[in-house]
């Protein structure tokens, strides 16, 4: 029996998802068989979930090929017509038992099995016991999006916002910190639009403070990207009373020039993202902050991205990540009149510059620091703002440990014990 292999694209959501279909797989018996998670974000990703998948059925000639995630969700021919796969499963199959039972057994099993995601309606808060290592945990609250951004095809491979109950997001928290994780990450494609289906409709920040409250041993709570603007009076609450709250937001702002905004059916302004960070940052005066921006949107001009450049310091933005252009097929924004790939690239290599530069800030500030800092393997552990730390001695993995910072090597923070 030859346990099956998965390949993931894209999101920290796919990789959560990716876990729990290998519980899955497994509990069904599957075996022999190579599951390929893909991404549809850009063209690019379609292009390399195509590549991937050739060079397993390449590397696995007998095994069975299986292909799920949001491209196979939303272009499912496409890939049914590839000559490598054997099965195509869509988003909401991938997270069902029975899918899983069916292609273990093949007993007749369809070559698609993909239905219409925006009539799905809830999103089950699959128990997996986290991913990545073993002192983070990772729990999907929150699937879909209600929003439709002019540069963006995933709501149709996710379908509308739906959120898991409260109660479940909590029970799961409590059996992920009695089985020894001492952080947690909230996850979701649409975080803050969290309890909008639910009723009495809460908002994200009602679930940070009931989670909170009720599970006390928790020592460290994290949220994953947010829209700012959606950001409610709990979740503020929560930043400025909240010592267990990590002090670092991944916003997706997507670019700072107004028009540019406008154009990709953003809801905020450029100020908007402004007042948002500076607010928190009077609230928790340690928040660090990290960003999606795009470079090189469709009719990006010489002035609308020096805009989105000054906004890495306006923001006092440390995470950047960023994306160039990519037209995806599908989207108005592909319609629009485009940058040239060359320029795209230019102004995506300078971005990095300019993150690369506020993380060399950032950590040179910590120098002399006290930090507590969650160790992720034996040498290397994060602090709550989410930078790396290095130790000469080895530390317990899944601890959290008290260290003061040495200096800087790299994008590294040196620490010392103690």
């Amino acid at each position: 029996m030859k346990a099956p292999i998965f390949s993931n694209h894209g999101c920290r959501l796919n990789m959560y998802e990716t876990e729990a279909m290998r519980d899955l797989a497994m509990q069904a018996g599957l075996d022999d068989a190579v599951i390929v998670n893909t991404c549809a974000v850009t063209a690019e990703a379609v292009r390399k979930a195509k590549q991937d998948i050739r060079k397993r059925r390449r590397d696995n000639p007998n095994a069975k090929i299986i292909v799920t995630g949001c491209a196979a969700q939303i272009d499912p021919d496409t890939f049914d017509a590839m000559g490598e796969v054997d099965h195509v499963i869509g988003n909401t199959e991938k997270m069902q038992a029975g899918t899983w039972s069916d292609l273990a057994g093949d007993f007749g099993t369809e070559p698609v099995q993909v239905n219409d995601i925006m009539s799905v309606t809830e999103t089950a808060g699959h128990m997996i016991d986290g991913f990545g290592t073993r002192s983070r945990a990772y729990v999907q609250v929150q699937n879909g999006c209600d929003h439709r951004c002019t540069f963006c095809i995933i709501p149709y491979g996710r379908g509308n916002s739906r959120s898991v109950p409260a109660g479940v997001v909590v029970d799961q928290i409590k059996r992920l910190v009695d089985k020894g994780f001492n952080e947690v990450v909230l996850t979701g494609v649409d975080m803050t639009s969290w309890g909008a289906d639910l009723p009495s409709e809460p908002r994200l920040g009602d679930l940070v403070l009931r989670i909170l409250k009720l599970v006390p041993e928790l020592p460290r709570l994290r949220i994953s990207s947010i829209d700012s603007i959606e950001v409610d009076e709990a979740l503020m609450q929560a930043i400025a009373t909240e010592p267990r709250l990590m002090p670092h937001l991944h916003l997706s702002l997507q670019h700072g020039d107004d028009l540019i905004l406008k154009r990709m059916k953003r809801r905020h302004l450029r100020d908007d993202a402004i007042r948002f960070v500076e607010e928190a940052r009077r609230l928790r005066p340690d928040m660090t902050f990290g960003a999606d921006i795009i470079a090189g949107f469709p009719t990006e001009t010489d002035a609308a991205f020096e805009n989105s450049a000054k906004l890495v310091a306006d923001c006092h933005l440390t995470w950047l990540h960023v994306f160039p252009y990519s037209k995806r097929p599908g989207t108005p924004a592909a319609r629009m009149p485009q940058v040239d790939g060359r320029l795209i690239k230019e102004r995506a290599a300078h971005l990095r510059e300019l993150g690369e530069e506020a993380v060399q800030t950032h950590l040179k500030a910590q120098i002399g620091q006290a930090h507590q800092v969650l160790m992720e393997n034996p040498q290397m552990g994060r602090t709550a703002q989410f930078a790396e730390v290095m130790f000469d001695e080895p530390q317990i993995e899944g601890a959290i440990v008290s260290a003061t910072v040495l200096g800087v090597v790299g994008t590294q923070l040196k620490g010392q014990p103690g």
